[in-house]
This record gives C-alpha cells, structure tokens and sequence, in this order.
C-alpha cells in the first residue's frame, strides 16, 4: 500500500483529555464582568416598556373595564384589553406542534378573552415610555367583575375526590401494579402506613421572566429568556399566524430556570403582541409578584405510603397512592410515583397518581417533577419502617436493593448503591450515629443525623449540531442549547476538544438562538448528554472527512492528528480549504419529522429495555433548639452515582445547586393560598421564603464517576438528581434530634414544639 492510500491516523492524544478536568467557566468573565446579555438587557432605538394587570378573582367574566386613567397616565402609549386586543390563534391542549403547550394555560387566549380563569390572569396591558410608567398606568385600570362559583382550595378538594372516587390519572402516568400489594400489606408482620403532604412551591430564579420583542415586516425576533428556544418558536408561530422561519428567538444567556421557564407564558406573547399594536421594540420584565400571578409552578400534593415487611427488614409490600392539582385550562400535576418502581425490591407494589382540577393558575415543570416531593415521603416512610424494626437506615436500604427493576423486570443501565452507602458511611461518619432519639444534646441544641437515598430518570431527546474545523486548528461548535447557568457550553467544548484532539481554547461553542441548529430544552436532566451525542457523530464525520481530503491530496499516517493545528492546517491548506464542517440533523420538514420519529422511537426503545437513572444518597446533621423549635442544617454530604463527570467543577456546583433547593422545600418554601379566593397571599421574596448563605452548611458532594454503559461517553444528567431524597434526609434527621416525625412539609417551628 502506496503512502497515499493509507488511512491517516487522527486519534486524540491522551495528554490533550479535557474531560473529567475542572476547567473553569468559559461565560465566567462575561457574567463577572456584567457583559454577558439577557433578555430584558437588549436595547433598540425607540424602546417601550409594557407591564400587566392581573385579575382579583379566580373565576368569572369581565363586565366592564375602565382604562380611561391609564390612557391618561403621562407616558403612556397604549392600553390593550380583550376588546382592543387583535385575534390571536388559540393553541390547543397538547398540541402536538408543541409538547410543552399543555403545562402554561393555552387554553385562555390571553387578551382575547373576556373570561377569567385565577386570580392573577393578565386582563391589561400597558405600554408607556418608561417602565415606571408602564407599572403605574397598569395598576390605574379598574375592572368589574362578575365572579362564578370557583374551586381554589386544594385540602378540600382532594378530600372530596377522595370520597367521591372520581380521581383522574396524570396525563404523566405513575400508575403501576406488581402483584397484589393491599393483600401483602394486611398480613406484613410489620408495617407503616402514613400520610405525607408537600405544599404549592413557587418558582424564584434569579433573573425575571423577560422578553424584548421586535417586528421587523411580517418577523417576529424575541430576546427571551426560555429553557427551550425551538417550543417557543413554534408557539409564537401558531399565535401570530407565521412560519417558524420568521422568528428568531434568542436566548444566549438565562437566569435560572429549573422548568419555570420551559413553556411559553403570558410574558412572552403578550410582549409580542404590545410590540405588534405599537409598532415599536417592546420590552416585559415581570416583577417577583408578576411571576407568582402568571407563571405555574410546583402543585401541592397529598401523599399515602404504606410499607409491609417481614421481621427480617425485607420488604413484602409497597403502595404508594397521590394526588396532586392542576388548573381547570392547564397544568402539569405532580408524578409523585416516578422513582417509586424502582427504588427496592418488593414483590407487590401498587402505584397511584391523580389530580383534581382548581380555578388556579396552570402548574408546570420544576426540578425533578414527581421525584422531589414524591421521595420525600418514599424516603420518610423507609426511614419509619426501620425505626418500626429497630434496624439501621442504610441496612434497610441494602437489604432491598433491586437487582433488577421491581415494577418492571427491567435490568438497570448500572446500579451501584452499595458503593454510594459505603462511601457515604465513611466519608460522614455514620457509624459513630447513635441509635436512638434524642440521644445527642450540645446546650440547647438537640443534634441529630439522617440520611435518604436519591433517584431520577433523566431523559434522552435530539439535538441537532454544527461542528467547523477550521484551517488555523480552532473549531466552532453551534448549536440552540440552553446556556441557563449550568456551564453548558463549557463542557460542550470539552467533550469536543477531545473529540476532535484539539487544546479546550481552540473551541468556541455558539448557543441559544434559533438561527443555530436546533437544540434540545434544558428540561429532565436531558441537555448535556443530548446535545454530546450529537457532537461525537459530528465530529467522527468531520474526522472522516478530513481523512478524505488528505488522502485526496496524497497525504497520509505522515499527517497526524487533526488535533494538531499544524496538522489540519496542512491538509485544508493543500486542498485550498479555509474549513470543514459537518451538520447533523437537517431543516427540511422531512428532516424534521425524521428527527421528530427517530425521538419517539428512541425513548419507547429506552423505555422497553432498561432504566437508565441517576441514584445517590444524602446524609445530613441537624440541630434543633429545644425552646424554639428552630431547625439549623449543620452538616451535608451528597453522594451520587451520575455516570461520566464531564467537569468535576461543574457537577458539585450543579448538585449542591439541587442540594440547595431541596433544603429551601424542607425547611421554608410554601406559597399560601387565600382558600376564599385564590390569590396567593405571599407573591414576593419578602414572604415566600428561600434559602441564603446563612441558613446553609458546608456541602460536600462526592460521587463515583463511573460511565453508563448506554450513553455517550457515559453521560448521565445532574441537574435534578442533587434535589431527590434532600427534604426527607433533614425530616429524617429531625426525627433522629427530636422524636418528631414529620410528615407535612415544610418543617416549621409549631411542629416541634410539642
């Protein structure tokens, strides 16, 4: 074989390996520095601002509304209503153009309808030269209602489905049976059987929901700050009556998320809908109490664990029944059952979800729906049943470990919770924890320590990308992922230095913008190892390609790595080439529906051979005052089995991040609602409490770092799994400190103090 007809070798060198370093943030500086741009910070020549006013019933009609004040209101540039208001295209529920339609209300039109549906509907919008303005024109509409009977109070509703039996399984699912388990459970010669409930939880990331929209002839573009840029797109398109081509949705940076910002809310149309009737640029930043009023969040939930076991600890029986809410026009309930299947190995298990529908604001996606609350009473109720035995929490859990999944039968994409407990063990101490309550007292503290097991299923969706190799040895990387706070784009640079065998700073990674190649939502722990699928065959093309071109050019082994700059330099350079690059994925609508099948057939594929899911374990030191009841976290340590750790910086930053969160659930976070009238009474971060750094500790986060076997480079998500199992740790170490279980959340101070 002649030089020329050889197959060049372009291996990564080993010593060039970016993933599994902590390399730093590369949106770091920017966001340091204050440059990096979101959605309500683009500015355009003759900008206006629009703010909203909100319904003060839950459910009727509009009889009369009064905008002569606001109209007057200096600065002002219009006052739209629903009789003002041009049509818009009412979306469906679940329309299948857009799956996350059914979870933000489409069914109210905003604006063009005179019908109320909760407190807090958008029923004005003002536009005015100034934000201010905007805001106090807004609150100047008076609106007369004729109110109708309205269900708003989640307690007395889930008690009257429940003597009625007329409860509605999730559009989610959750519900599964494996032998008889109510007949298990009545001859289990131990059992528990509790009621566990979590409250309605409100999203607060950092930024606000924004959206600074511009028209520009028949074009929509859209500076907003979404978790999933392609479902916007396609919502916009169906409400203005437009192809998707003529929006552009950009997103480069957002916020926080955490599933608030997944669908299309009233922010973002009716944004587009003030920048319509004026003609001008329009920007919407909701206030904290605006996001309350139209933005979903967690529904509450009222939960039954019952647990039957023999005296040796092993599990014989596992029901787990609950019921969450959602709006009468949309919602997304809570699968409180999703890890339930699959946690321990029982050989009767019965699983419940259902819903019942309020006059209340859609509920939506927020992190690790289903699983968050639905382990905290699967964690809470496995940690009574071994006070009920007498036997050590981890024991319990190591007696019932699942070699397969028990709901299903289905082989696990790897399991190994024996070494996260072991780890766990050593690294906290557990072995010094007392066995009984109450047995630790440091003044007027009583210390105590607990534990739960944490469990999710992320998901898998496509993604298509953009890889350039360019002649200089750098490449670009574009895809419409989400940049949300995670350091996505820096790990997508690392997994394609090394695919490619080039340094980390030869990579430039473009995100969040609909005029990139489609990129999956950041949603369901999905994105990172989506959009690394789709880099990998992307650049194993791009490898063969340049392979190619040598080999066309007379150039062989002698050429190296692509990796090399010298190396590529040299081939594109021979064949009188500034690049190459490779796309996956493709615009057509053929394309589309392909990528659309290919999804589909991808997750029943997963679905009916294994579970794939991240697992861990928490362990957490409480004290508790003795005369106030006051609850501090003083010690945590996360443990988790995640597959490949791309960036080790990254991952404990994305789990403490979780870690966080389930701590605000079990010890602060609960929106109270007026059971009269629907109106949540504590909009706003003065009375909707969450963590701060003075009510966390240190938290240390290990994890085993061993790939999936399934996956692209072993890849399992993250971003959810940190908040599993948390809020039944710090009850279960409460229990430990005091003798109180708990069993509502979140821990308040009334509940201690018996």
């Amino acid at each position: 074989m002649t030089p020329s007809r050889q197959r060049p070798t372009f291996e990564s060198p080993a010593a060039s390996s970016s993933v599994g370093k902590a390399v730093d943030r590369v949106d770091g500086p920017l966001k340091a520095a204050g440059s990096a741009k979101y959605a309500a910070e683009y500015d355009y020549p003759d900008l206006a601002y629009a703010a909203l006013t909100y319904s003060t019933i839950p459910r009727g009609r509009i009889v009369d509304i009064d905008t002569h004040a606001a109209q007057g209101h200096p600065g002002v540039v219009s006052v739209i209503t629903h009789l003002t208001a041009p049509e818009m295209t009412p979306i469906r529920r679940l329309n299948p153009l857009v799956p996350g339609s059914f979870t933000s209300g489409t069914l109210v039109n905003y604006l063009n309808t005179g019908q109320v549906h909760w407190n807090g509907q958008p029923v004005a919008l003002v536009v005015a030269e100034t934000l201010e303005a905007a805001q106090e024109a807004a609150r100047l509409v008076h609106v007369t209602y004729e109110a109708s009977p309205a269900t708003v109070d989640f307690e007395t509703e889930r008690h009257k489905a429940e003597q009625k039996k007329s409860l509605v399984n999730t559009l989610m699912g959750g519900d599964a049976a494996v032998g008889d388990a109510d007949a298990a459970l009545k001859v289990a010669p131990v059992s528990v059987d509790r009621m566990y409930s979590t409250p309605y939880e409100n999203h607060n990331a950092m930024e606000l929901h924004a959206t600074t929209a511009i028209w520009e002839g028949g074009r929509l573009t859209v500076h907003d700050n979404t978790q999933n840029i392609d479902w916007t797109r396609k919502h916009l398109a169906i409400k203005f009556g437009l192809k998707a081509r003529d929006i552009r949705v950009i997103a480069t940076y957002v916020g926080g998320g955490f599933g608030g910002k997944s669908s299309v809310w009233a922010v973002t149309v009716l944004a587009a809908l003030a920048a319509q009737v004026t003609g001008r640029p329009v920007r919407m930043m909701l206030t904290r109490e605006g996001v309350y009023r139209t933005v979903g969040a967690r529904s509450p939930t009222s939960q039954r664990v019952a647990l039957g076991a023999g005296h040796d600890g092993r599990l014989t029986a596992l029901v787990h029944e609950g019921v969450s809410q959602i709006g009468r026009v949309g919602g997304l309930p809570e699968p409180v059952t999703a890890q339930s299947g699959h946690m321990y190995a029982t050989p009767n298990i019965r699983l419940s979800v259902a819903t019942v529908e309020t006059d209340t604001l859609p509920n939506t996606f927020m992190r690790a729906p289903g699983e968050a609350v639905g382990s905290f009473a699967l964690e809470s109720a496995i940690d009574e049943l071994a006070t009920e035995l007498d036997v050590d929490p981890i024991e319990l859990r190591r007696r019932n470990e699942p070699e397969r999944s028990p709901v299903d039968g289905k082989p696990f994409t790897r399991r190994d919770m024996d070494s996260v407990y072991a780890r766990g063990e050593q690294l906290f101490g557990w072995g010094d924890r007392p066995s009984g309550q109450r047995a630790v007292r440091d003044g007027r503290w009583l210390v105590g320590t607990g534990m739960a097991s944490a469990f999710y299923l992320p998901a898998r969706v496509t993604a298509d990308v953009s890889v350039r190799l360019n002649a200089d040895g750098t490449v670009l990387v574009r895809c419409a992922f989400h940049e949300i706070g995670v350091g996505a784009a820096t790990a997508q640079a690392q997994i394609a230095a090394d695919a490619l065998g080039v340094p980390f700073s030869a990579v430039t990674v473009e995100h969040g913008d609909s005029e990139q190649p489609v990129g999956p939502g950041a949603f369901a722990s999905a994105q990172t190892a989506s959009v690394a699928a789709s880099i990998l065959v992307a650049c194993e093309l791009l490898t063969r390609d340049l392979e190619r071109v040598a080999r066309r050019n007379g150039q062989g082994r002698e050429v190296g790595a692509p990796g090399s700059p010298a190396a590529a330099s040299a081939v594109l350079r021979r064949a009188g080439l500034t690049h190459l690059e490779v796309r996956t994925g493709s615009d057509t609508a053929m394309g589309r529906a392909v990528s659309q099948a290919r999804l589909v057939g991808m997750i029943l594929n997963d679905r009916r051979r294994f579970v794939r899911a991240a697992t861990g374990a928490h362990f957490c030191e409480v004290r508790v005052d003795v005369d106030t009841g006051e609850v501090r976290v003083t010690r945590w340590l996360g443990v988790f089995d995640v597959g490949r750790v791309i960036n080790p910086k990254l991952a404990s930053s994305q789990l403490r991040g979780g870690i966080i969160m389930g701590l605000g659930a079990a010890l602060f976070e609960e929106a109270l609602v007026d059971p009269r009238t629907g109106r949540v009474m504590n909009a706003g971060m003065a009375d909707y409490h969450v963590p701060v750094h003075a009510d966390l500790p240190h938290i240390d986060i290990d994890y085993l770092d061993d790939p999936d076997p399934t996956t692209p480079l072993g890849l399992l998500g993250l971003g959810e799994v940190g908040i599993t199992g948390v809020a039944a740790a710090v009850a279960n170490a409460v229990f430990h400190a005091t003798g109180v279980r708990v069993r509502d959340l979140p821990i308040t101070l009334d509940q201690l103090l018996t």
